[in-house]
C-alpha cells in the first residue's frame, strides 16, 4: 500500500458547534470536522457518548487554547428514562441486570427531584471513561470485572420533569456542571423509587456559552466543504474507471484486491476556496465570554502580540484580576492576568 506524507492543514481558527448524530463517537466527529476544514489542529470540549446526540463543541486551530473554559461551562441535557429495568451500562446498550414490575407515577417522580438538585454525591457508571488505577472503567467492565468507582460531588442546578410519554417513559431536562453523568441520574432515581431505570434517549442542548441556536449539522458542513465536494467528484471518477476494468481485475486477483481511496492532490487542495465553510465558524473569543474583556489600541496590541505586558487605562479596569482578556478591533487578542493595573498576556491568539 502506498504511503502518504503527512500534510499540514490550514491555520483556520474558531468553533464548530456540531449537532452530533447518534452512533457517531466524539473522536470520530472531531476527525471528520478537521478533515472537512483541512484544519491543522482540532479538539472537542466535552465527550458526548455515541448513543447520545446534540451539542458537541469542536475547536479548530487557535480555539483549542480556549477548550478548558468551555469544559467548565454549564451543560443542559434532555433525556428519557424507561422504568422497570436497570442495565449494565445504564442505557439501552447494556444487558439487563435488575427488573421490576413497579412503575412510578408523576407524583412519585416529582417528590424525588429535590433530592437530586444542588451538590450531590454521584457514582459514575461502570461503563464510563473514568480512570481507575490507570485504566478506563469501561475497559475493566468489558472484561467482566466489577469496577469500584468512588462517588464524587457534582452540581445539578435544575432538574425538571418535562412529560410522561404514552409508553410511561419520563422525559427530563437537567442543567448541570462538569462531570455529571445523566445515566447515573436515571439509575439512582430508579433505585430510589424501587422500580429501576435506564436512559433510552439522551440529547445535549447546551454547553455554555453555546446553545442550540449555534447548531450546525454534519450535512451542512459537508455541503459547504470544498474538500468534501472535490473528494466526491474524485471518487466518482475513480469508480467509473474501476468499473470499466472490474472484470479484468477480478480475473487476475480473484476479486480480493480493493482499490485504495483516491486522494486529492495537495496542489488542488491548496487552491480550494474554504470561505463558505469558514463562514459557519463561531469566533474563538466566544468561548471566553465568562471573562472580563478590555479593548486596547493598536500600539498596545503590537506589544501584546510580542508577549509584552501593557498598562490598562480606564475607570472600569480593576487593579488586579486573575484572568481577563484584551480585545482589538472587536476580537479577543490575548488571555492573561491583571496585576497592579498591568495586563500580562499568557496566551496570545494569532488568528
Amino acid at each position: 500500500m502506498a504511503r502518504h506524507s503527512k500534510r499540514k492543514g490550514r491555520p483556520v481558527a474558531g468553533w464548530v458547534i456540531l449537532d452530533k448524530p447518534k452512533s457517531m463517537g466524539s473522536t470520530e466527529a472531531v476527525a471528520k470536522v478537521k478533515w472537512l476544514y483541512n484544519a491543522d489542529k482540532a479538539g472537542h470540549a466535552g465527550t458526548l457518548d455515541p448513543l447520545a446526540s446534540g451539542l458537541l463543541p469542536i475547536a479548530l486551530g487557535e480555539a483549542t487554547k480556549t477548550v478548558p473554559y468551555v469544559m467548565e461551562g454549564t451543560k443542559v441535557y434532555r433525556f428519557t428514562v424507561a422504568w422497570g429495568e436497570e442495565r449494565a451500562t445504564d442505557d439501552l446498550e447494556g444487558e439487563i441486570t435488575h427488573k421490576s414490575d413497579k412503575r412510578p407515577n408523576e407524583a412519585d417522580i416529582l417528590a424525588l427531584l429535590p433530592k437530586y438538585t444542588g451538590i450531590i454525591l454521584q457514582t459514575p457508571p461502570q461503563f464510563s471513561a473514568i480512570k481507575i488505577g490507570g485504566e478506563r472503567a469501561y475497559d475493566i467492565a468489558r472484561n467482566g470485572e466489577a469496577v469500584a468507582i468512588p462517588p464524587r460531588e457534582v452540581e445539578i442546578d435544575v432538574l425538571d420533569l418535562m412529560e410522561i410519554t404514552p409508553e410511561g417513559h419520563a422525559v427530563f431536562e437537567v442543567e448541570c456542571g462538569k462531570g455529571t453523568y445523566v445515566r447515573s441520574l436515571a439509575r439512582d432515581m430508579g433505585r430510589d423509587m424501587g422500580c429501576y431505570g435506564h436512559v433510552v434517549d439522551l440529547r445535549r442542548i447546551e454547553v455554555a456559552p453555546f446553545s442550540q441556536e449555534d447548531f450546525v449539522s454534519l450535512e451542512a458542513l459537508e455541503q459547504a466543504s470544498p474538500r468534501a465536494q472535490a473528494q466526491k467528484r474524485l471518487e466518482a471518477e475513480a469508480a467509473a474507471r474501476a468499473a470499466e476494468a472490474a472484470a479484468a481485475e477480478a480475473a487476475k486477483t480473484g476479486g480480493k484486491n480493493r482499490a485504495e481511496r483516491p486522494r486529492l492532490p495537495a496542489a488542488e487542495l491548496q487552491r480550494l476556496d474554504f470561505s463558505p465553510l469558514d463562514a459557519l465558524l463561531i469566533e474563538t473569543g466566544a468561548a471566553l465570554e465568562c471573562l472580563a474583556q478590555y479593548p486596547i489600541e493598536e500600539a498596545q496590541a503590537v506589544r501584546v502580540r510580542s508577549g509584552n505586558p501593557i498598562i490598562l487605562r480606564g475607570s472600569k479596569v480593576p487593579l488586579d484580576e486573575s484572568e481577563a482578556c484584551v480585545t482589538h478591533k472587536g476580537k479577543v487578542l490575548a488571555l492573561g492576568a491583571i496585576e497592579q493595573g498591568t495586563f500580562h498576556p499568557k496566551r496570545v491568539f494569532t488568528a
